[in-house]
């Protein structure tokens, strides 16, 4: 019996349609119940997400209005308004029902003078700012109201890479959204968004709006707070960031506590660990950080610390890259007594470091960065209006790196890569979180300037 070519094309093509249809999820299947969904899980979940608006006075300038002879010539009336009013929009997560308190990110709501929550049963209620951390990209806001709904904290550190997570907030002001998709990577780091990054990248769609808005399982439990995303166009291409609900549980404890986040500096520079560093040091292991340099009189000198341990565990977090220990560091408060495991000549030690408040008032411009050698720093504090202040370079050799890069000995430091600088404190905390290139904003014979760093 002689099968055409048609006919075996035709058997292999309903053969391959049955196949695909068993594999393929049905639109319905009758008599076997119902199809799998995310409903009743986001039924309890959506609630706890709430739409945040702000409100901001700018500030609008204009030479023109400036100048007495424009004014004259066109009749321009001395009350013009010199500023109007913006708005804008974010999302955020009810995450203690009973008191009212509510997290979202510091971007959202820094520059706000109102801010209005919009809850999912259309209930309009004004917020309470209790605290920001620019560095962490966090704020708490409080609201007084009745029957909210919050977020149980997941355990962040059980995320895998592949775990199904479900992304809601407020995409372009569209309340309640919902997106899904899975774990791409964790502790992602060195994409300069914010000070201190561990997050947490996922493919579910992120977009303008979604910021402070929930990551959640599918359990319903808070994995991360959504707060950037990577997008040349503008729009999503499926790389969202999220701060993972570890490091969000401690900055909202210590938000509520103090209304600041006050961490304490440790007074070490470190290094990733490589083959060269492990054989230096005698470790038989090719991850984790290495001392390289210790602060006198700093709280790693006062724990025992010295160039050249390894540090293996910080905490409860094994520290396996810069990125960990950096991470750890976000979530390190003054007071607080932390436990750390390093190798030293080859044998594991457990040492105690105890947190303090960085009161140093001069340093070397080496302890801060290798490439400010040559230069002396102190705090610097403006009498004249009791309200400047940055770090004064008392010293800058003529021969050494920082003048080279174009600092000078009277400068006032008042910024560093973008963020406010105050004190030493402030100068070595933003610099240890991204020196790559310092970009100093410097006061200089009545003029402000930038000296860059490479």
């Amino acid at each position: 019996m002689k099968i055409s070519l048609s006919t075996v094309l035709l058997v292999l093509a309903v053969l391959f349609y049955s196949v695909a249809a068993r594999a393929a999820l049905p639109f319905a299947v009758p008599g076997q119940g119902e199809l799998p969904s995310l409903a009743d899980m986001l039924e309890g979940v959506n609630p706890a997400v709430v739409n945040i608006a702000t409100y901001t006075t700018v500030k609008v300038s204009n030479p023109l209005l400036d100048d007495p002879f424009f004014r004259r010539f066109f009749n321009v009336p001395r009350n013009v308004p010199r500023s109007r009013r913006t708005q804008s929009a974010g999302s955020g997560v009810v995450v203690d029902a009973a008191k009212g308190y509510i997290v979202t990110n510091n971007h959202v709501v820094e520059r706000a003078d109102e801010i209005t929550v919009h809850l999912a049963d259309g209930r309009a209620l004004q917020a309470e700012m209790i605290g920001r951390d620019p560095q962490v990209d966090l704020a708490v806001l409080r609201v007084d109201a009745e029957d909210l709904v919050q977020l149980e904290f997941a355990d962040s550190t059980g995320v895998r890479v592949g775990d199904f997570v479900v992304a809601i907030g407020n995409p372009f002001g569209l309340n309640q959204t919902v997106t899904s998709g899975i774990v791409s990577a964790l502790g992602r780091s060195g994409l300069g968004i914010e000070g201190y990054e561990d997050f947490i990248q996922t493919d579910a769609p992120i977009n303008p709006g979604n910021s402070g808005g929930a990551l959640v399982d599918l359990r319903g439990d808070l994995v991360g707070i959504n707060t950037a995303i990577l997008a040349p166009t503008g729009g999503n291409v499926g790389i969202g960031f999220a701060i993972p609900a570890n490091m969000v549980a401690a900055i909202l404890d210590e938000l509520i506590e103090k209304g600041e986040v006050r961490r304490g500096i440790i007074g070490i520079t470190v290094q990733a660990l490589n083959n060269e560093l492990a054989q230096a040091f005698d470790v038989d292991r090719r991850d984790g950080v290495v001392v390289v340099d210790v602060e006198p009189n700093s709280a790693a000198a006062a724990a025992g610390l010295v160039a050249g341990d390894v540090i293996s565990r910080v905490g409860d977090r094994n520290v396996r890259k810069i990125s960990d220990f950096h991470s750890q560091a976000a979530v390190m408060f003054i007071g607080d007594e932390v436990d750390i495991e390093i190798i030293r000549n080859g044998r594991k030690r457990d040492i105690t470091l105890e947190l303090t408040e960085n009161t140093q008032q001069q340093v070397a411009g080496r302890r801060i960065d290798p490439r400010l050698a040559g230069a002396e720093f102190e705090n610097f504090w403006n009498q004249d209006d009791g309200q400047s202040s940055g770090v004064l370079a008392t010293y800058v050799d003529p021969q050494g790196k920082s003048y080279a890069y174009g600092l000078r000995a009277g400068d006032v430091i008042v910024g560093a890569n973008r963020r406010t600088v105050r004190d030493i404190a402030e100068f070595r905390e933003v610099l240890g979180l991204d020196s790559r290139l310092i970009r100093l904003r410097v006061y200089r014979n009545g003029r402000f300037g930038d000296v860059l760093v490479r």
